[in-house]
């Protein structure tokens, strides 16, 4: 895939969208961030509670917990959302992403460090416009490696639970040609959909690919790979600068 030619907003196939942190955006939670792709701006906050879930205790499981919940706030589309408890129950999409969020922080955090303490990571889509599951989980590990910095600098932990970085970029097949962080207008006309979430050392930790009316074939899914690889260096790189600036204002405050 060596195509150079630009996109509808003027980036390169293998360009992100800007990205941004903003910490504190919910004073309430344990952390948080304001995360942005582009256009798309997710709220990720993460709250510890010193408690574990029942079945935990039942089955005598041993240490913590995380568990995520996703929503798309009604304004966050050109056309109003309805919220889903307005409909009685999660529509398939959102327990599908959630169930990720949680998935893909669980691979980077070592239970038995957290505690009898569950984390809950809330992601909130502000404004939608393409990425929302990538920019959560992404922003989700952030608020999470603030909540835990408070706890230990409480001493309510007594080591980092975290083990390595997590974070989630899309990659698509868009007029026959591989092409990062898909927008909305890319996504909703891809012939390839792709969501790519791995690990800070470059593990994989889940691969969602998609022909969408079409197929496609082991040379796009590589081309596909190798651009969320690049993107989710670049990804893993910006988080660790902005936690390493946060984090240092913290110690300058405890």
């Amino acid at each position: 895939m060596s195509e150079t030619k630009t996109r509808h907003d003027g980036r390169a196939p293998d360009q992100l969208r800007s990205v941004t942190f903003e910490a504190g955006i919910a004073p309430h939670a344990t952390g948080s961030v304001l995360v942005g792709f582009g256009r798309t701006r997710v709220i990720c906050a993460a709250t510890i509670e010193p408690k574990v879930p029942g079945w935990m205790r039942q089955q005598g499981v041993k240490g913590g917990w995380l568990t995520a919940e996703y929503s798309m706030l009604p304004y966050s589309t050109l056309d109003r959302k309805p919220r889903d408890i307005s409909r009685g129950k999660l529509d398939g999409r959102t327990v599908e992403i959630q169930r990720l969020i949680g998935r893909s922080l669980r691979a980077v955090v070592d239970l038995d460090k957290l505690g009898e303490n569950t984390l809950w990571v809330d992601c909130d889509v502000l404004q939608a416009d393409g990425g929302t599951r990538t920019a959560s989980i992404t922003g989700a590990y952030v608020a999470a490696r603030l909540a835990v910095q408070q706890l230990l600098d409480q001493g309510k932990l007594a080591e980092n639970p975290l083990t390595d970085s997590v974070a989630a970029i899309s990659a698509g097949i868009c007029d026959s040609r591989a092409v990062l962080d898909l927008d909305y207008v890319e996504d909703k006309d891809a012939e390839v959909d792709a969501n790519i979430v791995i690990t800070g050392r470059g593990q994989f930790v889940e691969v969602q690919g998609s022909g969408e009316e079409s197929t496609f074939s082991p040379e796009q899914l590589q081309a596909l790979l190798g651009l969320a690889a690049g993107g989710l260096k670049s990804l893993a790189a910006q988080q660790a600068a902005f936690l390493s600036a946060e984090l240092l204002k913290i110690a300058k405050r405890v």
